[in-house]
C-alpha cells in the first residue's frame, strides 16, 4: 500500500473543514492551498484577516476559497462563549473570553462548536500547549482517558501479514505509561488503524520478554495491561507481552509459544512499552530500515486534532491535515459536541 496516495484519496472522497491557527507561517498558508487544490479539506484559517491577506500576498499564496475567522471580532466571540456554555460550564465567560485571546483556542473552540471539523496546530506552538488546548475545550473519546501518539511505517522490503506496513504507538507523548494508560494506547490505536487503514488491527504489546520467558515488573506491567485492555473491549485482537520477533514474524512466534493465538507472529500494531523505547524503535526503523514514517498523529480526544513538528515541510503538513480528514470521516463529528 501506498500510505500516502491511499489516505489521500479517502480525504478527497470527502473533504472536511480543517482550521489552522498559525495562519502567519509561510509553511501553512502554502499547505492551506495546496489541501484546498488537492481536495483534501477546506481550510480555516484564524487571525485578523487584514493580516492574514497581508502575509498571504507577501508569500504570493492564493486565499481565494480559503475562510478566514477572525478570533478578535467580539461578536464572534460571544456567541461562541453563549453555545460553548450551553454544553459546558467547566469555565465562565470572563474565562473563556480571555482563553479565546488566543487563535488556538478559538480553533479548537470552532471545533468543540461544529464549526471546523478538525485542527492542525504545532509550527508555532509547543506540542503541549496543543494538547492543553484539546483536553480543556474539546475533552477526551469517551472510555479514553491518555493522549497519545498514532504512526504508521511502509518499509521497504518488509513482507508482513499487511505488506509493507507496520502501526506504532506511542512514540510521541507518554514517558512511562502505567498498564491502564498502555491499555488506553492500545485501545486507542487500534480503532485509529481501523479508521485510517480500513484493515483489522491485530495490537500487540511489546516487551523484552514473551509469555514469560523474562521475569521483571517491566513485564508484569505489559500482562497487566493486556488485561486491561481485553476485559474494557473483549472484541480487539490483542495479545501480549510479546518480543518485537515474537509479534511480527511467525515461525519465532511458533518457536517460543505454545499458542500462537490471533496476534503473535502477525500483528500490525505494535505498542512500545514506554517512550524510550518508541522514539528510539522509530528512529532506528526510519535510519536502518529506509522506511517512510507518517504521523505522529494525536489521538484519544473526542474530535479530531493534530500536532506538527516545529519543522514540518508544506507537504507533511498537508499529510497531517489528509490524517485528521480520514479519522474525522471516521469519527463522524460533523455534529457538535
Amino acid at each position: 500500500m501506498d500510505v500516502k496516495q491511499y489516505l489521500r484519496a479517502k480525504a478527497q472522497a470527502q473533504p472536511k473543514r480543517v482550521v489552522l491557527p498559525e495562519s502567519g507561517e509561510e509553511r501553512i498558508l502554502k499547505a492551506a492551498r495546496a489541501a484546498l487544490d488537492l481536495g483534501i479539506a477546506y481550510p480555516i484559517l484564524v487571525g485578523k484577516p487584514d493580516e492574514i491577506q497581508a502575509s498571504a500576498a507577501s508569500f504570493a499564496v492564493s486565499l481565494e476559497g480559503i475562510v478566514l475567522a477572525d478570533h478578535t471580532d467580539e461578536a464572534v466571540v460571544d456567541g461562541y462563549i453563549a453555545r460553548y456554555q450551553q454544553i459546558s460550564t467547566t469555565f465562565g465567560p470572563k474565562t473563556l473570553k480571555r482563553m479565546m485571546r488566543s487563535p488556538l483556542n478559538f480553533a479548537v473552540m470552532m471545533e468543540a462548536l461544529g464549526e471546523a471539523d478538525c485542527t492542525v496546530a504545532g509550527l508555532v506552538h509547543t506540542t503541549t500547549e496543543v494538547i492543553l488546548a484539546a483536553q480543556a475545550i474539546i475533552g477526551m473519546k469517551e472510555g479514553i482517558e491518555t493522549i497519545s501518539s498514532w504512526g504508521v511505517w511502509s518499509i521497504p522490503g518488509w513482507e508482513g501479514a499487511d505488506g509493507n506496513l507496520l502501526v506504532h504507538a506511542d512514540c510521541a507523548v507518554v514517558v512511562d505509561p502505567s498498564p491502564a494508560e498502555l491499555a488506553d494506547i492500545a485501545i486507542a490505536s487500534s480503532d485509529t488503524t481501523a479508521t485510517l487503514l480500513d484493515i483489522e488491527p491485530r495490537v500487540a504489546l511489546l516487551s523484552f520478554s514473551t509469555k514469560g520467558s523474562g521475569q521483571h515488573e517491566k513485564a508484569d506491567r505489559i500482562i497487566e495491561a493486556l488485561a486491561i485492555a481485553r476485559q474494557r473491549r473483549p472484541d480487539l485482537k490483542i495479545d501480549g507481552e510479546l518480543q518485537l520477533d515474537s509479534a511480527i514474524i511467525p515461525a519465532v512466534a511458533a518457536r517460543k509459544m505454545q499458542d500462537v493465538g490471533a496476534v503473535a507472529g502477525r500483528a500490525n500494531v505494535l505498542i512500545f512499552p514506554d517512550l524510550n523505547a518508541g522514539n528510539i524503535g522509530v528512529k532506528l526503523v526510519q535510519i536502518f530500515a529506509k522506511a517512510d514514517a507518517f504521523g505522529p498523529l494525536l489521538q484519544g480526544f473526542a474530535k479530531p486534532i493534530t500536532d506538527l513538528s516545529r519543522g514540518a515541510s508544506v507537504d507533511g503538513i498537508v499529510g497531517a491535515m489528509t490524517n485528521v480528514v480520514v479519522l474525522a470521516q471516521g469519527m463522524k463529528v460533523d455534529q457538535p459536541v
